[in-house]
């Protein structure tokens, strides 16, 4: 038995690793020393089943302190332990090269791999041979925007996107117009969908790729895949989409949607951090100019040693998504669901921000009017939320997600993304609900600006003075 700093657990049974709180092992009756230390307890457990009533869990012991609740899965989404008890024998025992073809310890990993490449594949209903590993969906998302513009630059130099893609899209994109192409970036509607009319007007003879993301990550809206990869099919263009917040949970068919290309990415789908994927079609094939020279793995397309610990863990959460995101998609559902109406039917003027219609329920985005979003998370402390992006979250400018969806700047400094995964709970949303409206009525208690709310003002018929 192993402590950590945080008084979390790590232990092993006859068949696994895993790790839980020590205030679990006590509800299960298990005897063990609840001080942190370095030491090394030896334990002989007999709980093979013990997994099924573990999940990550906030530390909670009298010697450490609780930590916050997490509501921010469109971040990140704590790893799952039936996918760290897949991993661990890849970390100790099967340790060979994947690439070394001459001996036993290579050919071990490398079944492993292309075990979780099926698993990839079959959840978006891919052939395993079109999937790429890769570090992640920023790197998938560069390779896709990058590769496939530059292979294609001298006869075709025009890219579209969005407005409102992740980050690394877009700058993918601002690094190719430094190099002579033309990028269109789509105006979405108010509701944060595309107008596909516009996306066909601004397809052009030049034009190589459209790259448009599935699920945004900060407002959650979907777009419709199925419409915009039979538009692009038909004017024999590629079409990739960012599907990092898609992927597990929303159904992924790329042949369907005429997907070329997809990124995926391990960790918001309750996998590892480091590890991810980009589905690349061969039929009709998609050319990519490699982004890094090496040893020529994956295709060539991504050279360097394929991490094997890594990879496995990514397919065992894919493998997991597709026997559970039918549930996990109700249960989610259920607490978005929860979680507005608790909020909305206490507080006045909250606007929810994109097409909760056409969004995946578990992003949940808030503007609350004359509150402003980071007074607002600094007093919702014991919850782990974020105001945005996490990739652009340290920046005090309002985010660029809800100004291209035409919200007000003040209304854009307001919002907070509450983001509900597979291990939120119910009572965490009770609680959640219980200490916004707390605190937003505290805030909106000292804003001069609500006040002339109350009074029946409008604030945009104010003409303000400036000095």
């Amino acid at each position: 038995l192993l402590y950590n700093n945080e008084c979390n657990i790590v232990f092993y049974t006859s068949k696994s690793m895993f790790t839980c709180s020590a205030q679990m092992l006590q509800k299960l009756k298990i005897r063990v020393p609840l001080q942190p230390c370095l030491q090394r307890w030896l334990v002989i457990m007999k709980h093979d089943n013990l997994r099924r009533n573990c999940r990550p869990v906030s530390s909670s012991s009298a010697t450490a302190p609780k930590k916050a609740l997490y509501l921010d899965a469109q971040a990140t989404t704590p790893l799952d332990p039936r996918v760290l008890d897949k991993m661990m024998p890849y970390f100790l025992s099967y340790y060979g090269n994947p690439h070394s073809r001459t001996h036993i310890y290579g050919w071990e990993t490398e079944d492993a791999i292309e075990k979780a490449r099926k698993q990839v594949a079959s959840l978006i209903k891919a052939d395993p041979r079109e999937i790429i590993f890769t570090s992640g969906a920023t790197e998938s998302n560069n390779i896709a925007v990058k590769g496939v513009g530059r292979f294609n630059k001298s006869r075709k130099n025009h890219i579209i996107t969005t407005q409102i893609d992740h980050k690394c899209v877009l700058d993918s994109c601002r690094a190719l117009e430094g190099e002579g192409f033309d990028v269109t970036y789509l105006p979405v509607q108010k509701s944060g969908i595309i107008d596909l009319n516009e996306l066909e007007s601004a397809i052009k003879p030049s034009t190589s790729l459209v790259s448009i993301i599935a699920v945004n990550n900060e407002i959650g809206v979907t777009q419709p895949l199925y419409e915009i990869g039979k538009l692009c099919r038909s004017k024999k263009v590629f079409f990739h989409t960012d599907a990092a917040q898609a992927v597990g949970k929303i159904d992924m068919d790329v042949e369907r949607d005429n997907i070329d290309l997809m990124s995926i990415s391990g960790h918001k789908v309750y996998g590892p951090k480091g590890v991810g994927a980009i589905y690349v079609r061969r039929r009709p094939r998609v050319r990519i100019e490699a982004l890094q020279s090496g040893g020529g793995q994956e295709r060539g397309i991504r050279s360097g040693t394929v991490p094997t610990p890594l990879v496995v863990g990514l397919g065992e959460a894919c493998e997991l998504c597709s026997r559970e995101m039918t549930y996990d998609a109700k249960y989610i559902k259920t607490l978005a669901n929860h979680l507005i109406e608790g909020i909305t039917s206490q507080l006045t003027h909250v606007i929810i921000n994109g097409d909760r219609d056409r969004a995946y329920p578990g992003c949940v985005n808030l503007s609350f009017a004359c509150v402003e979003g980071e007074s607002l998370l600094m007093a919702l402390k014991d919850i782990a939320l974020s105001s945005g992006s996490a990739c652009t979250s340290a920046s005090l400018e309002p985010s660029y997600v809800l100004r291209a969806i035409g919200t007000d700047e003040d209304l854009a400094h307001s919002s907070i993304r509450f983001g509900l995964g597979r291990f939120t709970t119910i009572d965490e949303v009770n609680y959640t609900v219980e200490r916004t409206v707390k605190h937003v009525k505290k805030l909106r208690e000292m804003s001069p600006l609500w006040e002339m709310i109350q009074e029946g003002i409008d604030l945009k018929t104010i003409s303000w003075s400036q000095h």
